[in-house]
């Protein structure tokens, strides 16, 4: 579809170029007429410059004297120019061959960094269009290739974690079958696969919610939530799973204080934190979910931590929790249901209101996730410490 677009919005460009250099030139004057006084070039008109500014890549237009006429959005952010001029001289180079031969160039440009630091290449098309304009498009192929390895990783790991289920569950349905004349052979083993459909379902529902937030917007309704609303329906929703652990889910302080977003993702966004709190606990544990507003000097924010003396996270564990599908112990995760989506989906959640979420933790002392939420008013009334 990519392709499609460039190849359309090109056809266009380069339409609207030969028809403006044809209009800057003029006809031939007739033989025997008096030759007109020679005219000033004419600015680059404003539709031409317009379709540079959509090109689904980096975009540069470029003047006779080397000047930049429009730079995209894209182009901006790979560095195609500063201010007023061609962004580096490898780029340079090729726009200045290109006026001169007249003549497309098709390749790579890379562009130079300082000592230490690898050089980064685009693939360009650089095309004349007459009256010494050069148009530039192009492409980094690392972020690319960046994307290309993502995707890839991503189908690959989505791949395993369904068979996983699915396999059960087939294994599963042909062991109730065998056992059909057994009453207690057939209920433990249906029990068991409720379990691995349910966790399929947990798994599929969780990898729709981090696809939609990872789209452009990806919040489906704003509205003022109180915070106080977020942790109780969070406690409520993983009360029954905490007290199968014999877990102690504790309610600490939390504010009266408002934030703006999706009210639904919000509660997610905590439920997966106790959640993961509570798999990674020893029964009889302490999970305690708390929030306060913190004031700093530009803005007000709230913080919603929850906190547990589980197996904790060693540091290098720590760098990686946020990923999708890693999980610090395979073995807990899965026989607790967990899908490894959990904390990716918080992050995703945080970062689209506008917000982070970041983890402290010991090994075998316990661990405190906290989730950082613009603050939607001031003013703050702490409520008080109550146990579920």
């Amino acid at each position: 579809m990519a392709v499609v677009v460039v190849a359309f919005l090109m056809g266009a460009l380069l339409a609207l170029a030969a028809a403006r250099v044809a209009g800057i030139l003029g006809s031939p004057a007739r033989t025997g007429e008096p030759q007109p006084a020679p005219r000033e070039p004419s600015p680059v008109h404003d539709d031409l410059a317009a379709v540079v500014d959509v090109l689904p890549l980096g975009g540069l237009l470029v003047g006779p004297h080397d000047e930049v006429v429009k730079v995209n959005t894209q182009g901006t952010m790979m560095g195609l120019a500063r201010g007023t001029r061609v962004g580096f001289p490898g780029l340079l180079d090729r726009v200045r061959q290109v006026r001169r031969t007249n003549t497309e160039y098709l390749g790579n440009v890379i562009q130079d960094r300082p000592p230490g630091m690898d050089g980064v290449e685009f693939s360009t098309r650089v095309l004349p269009l007459g009256r010494g304009l050069v148009l530039v498009m192009a492409e980094d192929e690392a972020a690319t290739r960046r994307v290309d390895a993502v995707r890839r990783d991503f189908v690959a790991n989505v791949s395993h974690e369904l068979k996983t289920p699915i396999g059960a569950m087939g294994i599963l349905a042909e062991t109730i079958e065998a056992a059909s004349e057994d009453p207690r052979q057939v209920t433990h083993f249906a029990r068991r696969l409720q379990r691995e459909s349910a966790r399929l379902a947990e798994l599929v529902g969780q990898i729709i919610e981090l696809s939609r937030l990872q789209s452009s917007d990806p919040m489906l309704n704003r509205e003022v939530v109180d915070v106080e609303e977020i942790v109780d329906e969070a406690i409520g929703r993983t009360r029954e799973a905490a007290e199968a652990r014999r877990i102690n889910l504790v309610r600490a302080a939390v504010p009266c204080a408002r934030v703006l977003g999706d009210r639904w993702q919000l509660i997610d966004a905590v439920v997966n934190l106790v959640q993961n709190a509570i798999n990674y606990s020893d029964d009889n544990a302490r999970v305690v979910v708390a929030a306060v507003q913190v004031r700093d000097e530009d803005d007000d924010h709230v913080e919603i931590t929850v906190t547990d003396n589980g197996i904790g996270i060693s540091q290098e564990d720590q760098e990686r929790i946020f990923e999708r599908f890693y999980r610090v112990d395979y073995g807990r995760s899965r026989e607790s249901g967990g899908t490894g989506l959990g904390l990716s989906i918080v992050r995703h959640i945080a970062l689209a209101h506008k917000g982070s979420v970041r983890v402290w933790s010991r090994p075998r002392r316990g661990s405190t996730f906290t989730l950082r939420l613009p603050a939607h008013q001031d003013g703050v009334v702490d409520g008080e410490t109550r146990e579920e």
